[in-house]
């Protein structure tokens, strides 16, 4: 069997920008003294002269791709999760979300997938701390094809859009000609009949792989990507959710306000069901490689089989 293709979203990020910079010369970007961690440096090297790098101060850099977006530009800023999304967030909400600026965030290095830089920089919360801002996009994209389509989709959009990013490298899944992105639309990946397995990022290759186990105990999985958290494609959670009647939701992510908090939200609202959130369950994380951290809370295919298989019996 062939080696499974492994890309970091974050390097995917990069190099889509670079690839779109020519396209749209009004596209800058700004970077927090990270450019080679995040990957903006590619767009750095292609484009010199529309590239900030603001140093450690990415609540200035906000403020300044604020008011590039007044002037016609599509700013993008960059920086660790834990920084875009938990150091900013004031600014965020009152620079950008507020006015509704059409200013995107491309925030690297998410989830316990940061690895070694420990629970400090392990970044939890930020689709939490994303989605409670009025009119803001949020997208999570599961692999190199859908971080390269988000990051297009973003340009395209009229105001503010948070883009995840991991630090680790991830296997390509969406690598197939009738490939489609749309911001806002779910993608079913499998049919199944007993459970329904809401993912996105990391967790979606995972989710994958738990539901070939699963077949092969006669549990029948069906599998959702959710890349776009907000807005929600309620439609086809409640569609699965009708058909199955049970939903898991696995997310790199605090169970707390991100995936399973929205998902939750539409099925209470228009078909209650039962859910599992697997995720992060209210801790932080620790230092370790990106590999073990997966395994030991339970975000790999092995754990998310294990936490379905009991769940349905």
């Amino acid at each position: 069997m062939s080696e499974v293709k492994k890309i970091a979203t974050r390097e995917s990020y990069g190099n889509a920008l670079a690839q779109y910079g020519a396209e749209y010369p009004n596209l800058v970007v700004l970077d927090a003294d990270l450019a080679a961690a995040t990957k903006t440096g590619v767009f750095k090297k292609a484009f010199p002269d529309r590239h900030i790098d603001c140093g450690i101060a990415e609540c200035n850099m906000t403020g300044i791709a604020a008011g590039l977006a007044t002037c016609g530009k599509i700013p993008f800023i960059s920086s660790f999760a834990m920084f875009a999304a938990g150091r900013n967030f004031e600014q965020v909400r009152n620079s950008i979300g507020y006015p509704h600026l059409n200013v995107k965030i491309g925030a690297t290095h998410a989830g316990i997938t940061v690895g070694e830089d420990g629970a400090t920089h392990q970044c939890n919360e930020d689709i939490a701390l994303m989605r409670t801002i009025p009119g803001m996009t949020v997208i999570v994209p599961s692999d190199d094809v859908e971080a390269k389509a988000a990051v297009k989709a973003a340009i395209e959009i009229e105001g503010p859009v948070f883009l995840r990013f991991g630090r680790a490298a991830v296997p390509v899944i969406n690598d197939k000609p009738d490939y489609k992105f749309e911001v806002g639309k779910g993608v079913l990946l499998r049919e199944g009949t007993d459970v329904t397995i809401v993912a996105c990022g990391i967790t979606v290759s995972s989710a994958l792989e738990a539901a070939e186990m699963l077949a092969a105990d006669g549990v029948s999985a069906e599998v959702i990507n959710i890349h776009t958290v907000k807005p929600l494609d309620k439609d086809i959670i409640i569609a699965s959710a009708k058909k199955t009647g049970k939903v898991v939701t696995a997310e790199e992510h605090s169970v707390i306000g991100g995936l399973g908090s929205a998902v939750c939200d539409c099925l209470s609202e228009n078909l209650p069901t039962p859910v599992l959130k697997i995720g992060m369950q209210d801790i932080f994380g620790e230092s370790g490689t990106a590999a073990a951290l997966v395994e030991k809370y339970g975000l790999d295919g092995k754990g998310i089989y294990a936490k379905v298989k009991e769940y349905v019996k």
